[in-house]
């Protein structure tokens, strides 16, 4: 998280206005979800991470690193999805028997677990460009334009705050465990994992009350002002957004009438 924060400050894109690089995010995620294409699931990750490795200048190392974490849970998420438990062998391309049954997976499973993968990575590629090149800040004040209620913006501005807060407990809580041999064995890992859990909510509450009470010291009302940044703006990255997901609309019904699927 610290690192998504420290790129996002560091990003080329850093100072373009925030309202259009949501809008072009939103758009594309949209389209993506929409499509339900592997094709254009696959154009939508290059494109995504494309503009952020070559416009926002984020590692490419990096990127591919964050990938890898959504990545382990949406493998185990298709798992469940490709296997298919079937009284007849031949409805499955790889089947085992079990109890009686035949466990493996179908042509179908396979089909709708890599469609819904792509999918997924596509819609994270999405939100890795916007987060990876917008700091939480101008994302706030995005939100602000956009009208969304003042609470929830605080809210979430809040909660970013204390995510921070809860990984620099856990960071100065396994250091001071390391120092004591906490992890030199696996039972001494268990427990000293144990012992973290039960310290880490209530030295995170303590830190967040801390937090709160200095900014009701500050006249802290309900609302954090800040300064609004100089954002760079123009109309064009509005048009290029609609050009982009335009084509990709118009690339899914044109193969989408190729398959004769249907359009929605």
């Amino acid at each position: 998280m610290i690192s998504i924060d420290k790129y996002a400050y560091s990003s080329k894109l850093r100072y373009k206005d925030p309202m259009q690089k949501l809008v072009f995010t939103a758009m594309t995620v949209a389209v993506c979800i929409w499509a339900k294409n592997n094709i254009i699931s696959v154009v939508v990750i290059f494109m995504m991470g494309g503009m952020t490795v070559l416009r926002g200048g984020i590692p490419l190392r990096f990127l591919l690193k964050l990938l890898l974490v959504p990545m382990s849970f949406l493998l185990v998420s298709i798992f469940t999805i490709a296997v298919n438990i079937s009284d007849n062998k031949e409805l499955l391309l790889l089947a085992v028997p079990v109890a009686g049954k035949w466990i493996g997976f179908s042509a179908a499973g396979l089909k709708d677990s890599i469609r819904l993968f792509l999918k997924a990575l596509g819609a994270v590629s999405c939100l890795y460009f916007l987060s990876l090149n917008t700091p939480m800040v101008d994302l706030l004040s995005a939100l602000r334009r956009l009208r969304i209620p003042k609470i929830l913006v605080e809210l979430t501005g809040l909660v970013y705050r204390f995510v921070f807060v809860l990984l620099d407990t856990v960071n100065r809580i396994y250091i001071a465990q390391s120092s004591r041999l906490g992890y030199s064995s696996l039972s001494s890992s268990y427990r000293s994992l144990g012992a973290m859990g039960s310290m880490l909510f209530v030295k995170a509450y303590k830190q967040s009350d801390a937090l709160y009470t200095a900014l009701e010291a500050r006249g802290y009302d309900g609302e954090l002002n800040v300064l609004a940044e100089n954002y760079e703006s123009h109309w064009s990255w509005y048009v290029s957004a609609v050009a982009v997901n335009a084509l990709l609309v118009l690339l899914a019904v044109v193969m989408k009438s190729a398959t004769g699927g249907p359009l929605l």
